[in-house]
């Protein structure tokens, strides 16, 4: 029986790449984001490639949508192997500028949004007694960012999430892993949120972000889909994705330094 790999977020950037890999391992995919018309269009590149691609519009952050969807996908497939959960919004602003409802936009698709698909599908699972769970989450769930705190927030409940499932279902056959990108260099900036005091500080925020999309640091979006395939394919429990690793280790390592380093930066840029 072939595979079949459902992905949130699939509609461009890392979600695709990981669509269009696992098209060529041979799995089915079920493709979902909100945009319809760039969603038809990953779900051909897929089929392009000679996979079978089922494209299904839905805002993960609404559970009634989620279940339909998750419905619509074991209709047509009978089963779902692995859930890649990829949907995410990014929020840069201090939290003196982070409204109430940047908040409750933020958790709603980055961390209720997983929960959403987890709580449709985990029924699936249990019953075959097996299943794959792949949670992407950022460098900010592992490490503070300045100036991130909302996203930052939304993020570290993904990790927690993540880490307190894996051991609440590896009894029971079920893998769940979690997939740490950095900046990812894709679509990143007309999806990007900034907050400031004035227009004038959103755009330096702006440009900061802009100059860290140049730089060495930044993942490309098929660097993303080949660290989720691996952790699908060789059971991994966590991956940290490119040259970030090497800070979000110093931080675990050395955590008071790291908070001084960054605060020490914070203040110059003020």
């Amino acid at each position: 029986m072939v595979s079949t790999v459902l992905i949130t977020g699939a509609s461009q950037g890392s979600g695709k790449a990981t669509a269009l890999l696992f098209a060529k391992k041979g799995y089915n995919v079920v493709l979902t984001a909100r945009n319809l018309e760039r969603l038809e269009a990953a779900a051909n590149e897929v089929r392009n490639l000679g996979g079978s691609a089922l494209p299904i519009p839905a805002d993960v952050g609404e559970v009634q949508q989620v279940k339909e969807l998750v419905e619509k996908a074991l209709d047509a497939y009978g089963n779902i192997d692995v859930l890649v959960n990829n949907a995410g919004i990014c929020l840069t602003g201090s939290m003196a500028k982070t409204t109430l409802e940047d908040w409750q936009q933020i958790m709603n698709t980055n961390f209720w949004g997983y929960i959403h698909t987890i709580n449709a599908l985990l029924p699936h699972f249990l019953e075959r007694k097996k299943g794959t769970i792949v949670n992407v989450g950022s460098v900010g769930g592992k490490m503070p960012v300045p100036d991130m705190t909302a996203y930052c927030a939304s993020k570290y409940a993904v990790t927690g999430l993540t880490e307190t499932l894996r051991l609440e279902l590896a009894s029971k056959g079920i893998h769940v892993c979690a997939v740490h990108p950095g900046v990812i260099n894709s679509n990143f900036m007309e999806r990007a949120q900034f907050r400031g005091e004035n227009d004038s500080e959103v755009e330096q925020r702006r440009q900061q972000m802009q100059s860290l999309l140049e730089s060495s640091f930044v993942s490309q979006p098929e660097d993303i889909a080949k660290a989720i395939w691996e952790a699908v394919d060789q059971k991994k429990s966590e991956t940290v994705v490119g040259l970030t690793s090497f800070a979000t280790e110093a931080y675990r390592l050395f955590p008071g330094l790291m908070q001084f380093i960054m605060g020490q930066a914070q203040n110059q840029r003020k």
